[in-house]
């Protein structure tokens, strides 16, 4: 019963920060039920499971709060669905050999994402345009793929490239990657589910996710309306730059080649810069919106 609360507090959590940020569920729960001794198949079937519940309710809670491009939505869902089916057919191994690449990849996107968000100054950020199709659906097909093989990937192969394009703005751009996911959690499930049986699966683990993502979906989606573009990008970038660092520095040839603390060094370095980024965007926020009703008011002429 312990580990059924601590599962479901676990859910709580990921869904907060996955409904909030646009990554981190399938990547938190994973990292746990392996520990515990699962298979990774079993892990990311598990997690997906879940997943089909926990998005449904993620997707509504988005959809009332107006977080969600329809348009992005409509041309991800399909290919990163059938693409999730896929790669659960295909999961024989946890995936680790690609790790490094991808990781590398996702941690050149964090940098990208946090820089252009710092380098605007005091500036807010405008989106215009709109991301191409062409784009959007082989994107959606290797983030769906990834997020099959990995227990987690639709997130953060989705968000980090969506916010670097810089045509949509944040809120939408979590909003539309957190809906879209139903369709890649039922194409995972069902690959799954016929690749392995339900035998290998355990629902009370299922139930407990389910539960506690389901509860912090509406938190997640209001504090997406209400946190400003900058903040959330920031967030999100340096979520992707640390997980990612983290991922590259236990592959084994970086982990021999350093020192025992130099892991645990950077990680903690990277984390004060990301904590001093969020400082300074939320203080530039700030600054902001107690100047606009003055900057308001001198651009309108007194009647005489």
């Amino acid at each position: 019963m312990r580990t059924l609360v601590l599962l479901a507090l676990v859910g709580f959590g990921a869904q907060l920060v996955d409904g909030s940020l646009g990554m981190a569920y399938g990547v938190t729960s994973s990292t746990l039920l392996l520990a515990v001794g699962l298979t990774p198949a079993s892990v990311s079937a598990t997690v997906h499971l879940a997943e089909v519940g926990t998005t449904l309710a993620s997707g509504f809670s988005h959809w009332r709060f107006g977080n969600i491009d329809w348009r992005v939505v409509g041309l991800m869902a399909s290919p990163g669905g059938i693409a999730a089916f896929f790669g659960a057919n295909l999961l024989t191994v946890s995936g680790d050999a690609a790790a490094p690449v991808m990781s590398t990849i996702l941690l050149l996107l964090g940098v990208y994402v946090v820089w252009r968000f710092l380098s605007i100054g005091g500036r807010r950020p405008s989106f215009h345009g709109r991301v191409p199709a062409a784009f959007l659906v082989p994107l959606a097909a290797v983030a769906g793929f990834m997020d099959a093989i990995g227990g987690g990937g639709w997130g953060p192969v989705g968000t980090p490239t969506l916010l670097a394009s810089g045509k949509i703005a944040p809120r939408k751009v979590i909003g539309s990657i957190d809906t879209s996911e139903f369709v890649v959690s039922l194409g995972a499930s069902a690959g799954f589910l016929l690749a392995l049986g339900g035998q290998h699966i355990d629902y009370g683990m299922v139930v407990a996710l389910l539960i506690g993502g389901v509860a912090a979906a509406p938190l997640a989606a209001w504090l997406v309306r209400l946190l400003a573009p900058r903040i959330l990008a920031i967030g999100a970038g340096g979520l992707i730059i640390v997980t990612n660092a983290r991922t590259l520095l236990r592959v084994d040839a970086v982990r021999n080649a350093l020192p025992d603390a130099a892991p645990a060094l950077v990680l903690a370095a990277l984390a004060v810069l990301w904590a001093g980024a969020l400082v300074w965007v939320i203080r530039r926020e700030v600054a902001d919106r107690r100047a606009s009703p003055v900057r308001t008011e001198a651009r309108v002429p007194e009647k005489v």
